[in-house]
């Protein structure tokens, strides 16, 4: 299981589709994740340091967690079936609920929780970007992105596409 960090999201043409991308904090590789437009506005605003005026639902989420008095203490993206990627929030007391990896990740960054991903789903879907400085990626903050990550990740994206994750045995 590797610990991941969440890099960026970017809004791919012409479907406008969200696409997560998330890396390796101690690895080479990028795990993408296509998503919803909510949960990639959630993503986002949190990732930008945004507060809304009234916590949205990944707030509330937070705050149900916390006022019942339970504690979330990782998220874990467990499995990838045709495509569709499995997540479980992880409790204390190794309580375990599935969920959407994307509201998973929402969470876990409001939460402040770290996000593992499975080695069988990394081995499945992950992949190795071209030109990978990753000794960089130590320097920074989990919550920044670097300008030369979101140029590879474009790049990336432009040759790729959802139905590249549906085939099995790799990516």
């Amino acid at each position: 299981m590797s610990e991941m960090r969440v890099v960026g999201i970017r809004v791919e043409p012409p479907q406008s589709q969200p696409v997560l991308l998330l890396q390796e904090t101690s690895g080479e590789r990028f795990l993408p994740i296509w998503i919803g437009q909510s949960e990639a506005a959630s993503i986002a605003l949190r990732q930008k340091g945004i507060e809304p005026p009234r916590p949205l639902t990944h707030d509330l989420i937070v705050n149900l967690i916390n006022a019942l008095g339970h504690e979330l203490v990782e998220v874990r993206i467990v499995d990838m079936q045709e495509g569709t990627f499995y997540a479980d929030l992880v409790f204390a007391g190794d309580l375990r609920i599935s969920a959407r990896p994307s509201d998973s990740i929402a969470i876990a960054m409001r939460a402040e929780v770290p996000i593992y991903a499975e080695e069988s789903v990394l081995a499945e879907a992950g992949l190795l970007m071209p030109d990978d400085d990753s000794d960089d990626a130590d320097d920074e903050s989990a919550g920044e992105v670097k300008e030369d990550e979101v140029e590879k990740f474009k790049e990336f994206l432009d040759s790729v596409s959802p139905d590249d994750f549906k085939a099995t045995g790799g990516a």
